[in-house]
C-alpha cells in the first residue's frame, strides 16, 4: 500500500549538480526516517544517506559528506537528495528508502523501497 516514487535523475557531468525527489503515499505511511541508496553495477547497494522526519537530524556515507545534502518536506511527504560536485563514482541507481524504526536515521531496518531512479556522471 504505501508507495515510494523516485524522480529527478539524469545524465550530468562530473562536478556538477543534481536533486533526486522521492515522493511517498499511503494511508499507512508512517516512517521515522527516510533516505537513500544507491546500487552501482557489480556493487552492492550501499546507503548513502538518512533523515530523521520529526527532527531533521541527517546522516551521510563518508564517501559524500560536504556535497551531498538530505532534505525532507513532511507537508509534502516528499524527501529529497541534492548532489554536488558529483563524481563518476556517483553513478548508480537510487533508492529511495523508508524505516519505521526509531531512531534509525542509518537505515539498517527498511521497511519500504522505491523503484529507483538513474543518476549518471559523465567525466
Amino acid at each position: 500500500q504505501v508507495q515510494l516514487v523516485e524522480s529527478g535523475g539524469g545524465l550530468v557531468q562530473a562536478g556538477g549538480s543534481l536533486r533526486v525527489s522521492c515522493a511517498a503515499s499511503g494511508r499507512t505511511f508512517n516512517p521515522y526516517a527516510m533516505g537513500w541508496f544507491r546500487q552501482a553495477p557489480g556493487k552492492e547497494r550501499e546507503f548513502v544517506a538518512g533523515i530523521s522526519l520529526r527532527t531533521g537530524f541527517a546522516y551521510y556515507t563518508e564517501s559524500v559528506k560536504g556535497r551531498f545534502a538530505i532534505s525532507r518536506d513532511n507537508a509534502k511527504n516528499t524527501v529529497s537528495l541534492q548532489m554536488s560536485i558529483l563524481k563518476p563514482e556517483d553513478t548508480a541507481l537510487y533508492y529511495c528508502a523508508a524505516t519505521s524504526a526509531s531512531y534509525d536515521v542509518r537505515l539498517n531496518r527498511v521497511d519500504y523501497w522505491g523503484q529507483g531512479t538513474q543518476v549518471t556522471v559523465s567525466s
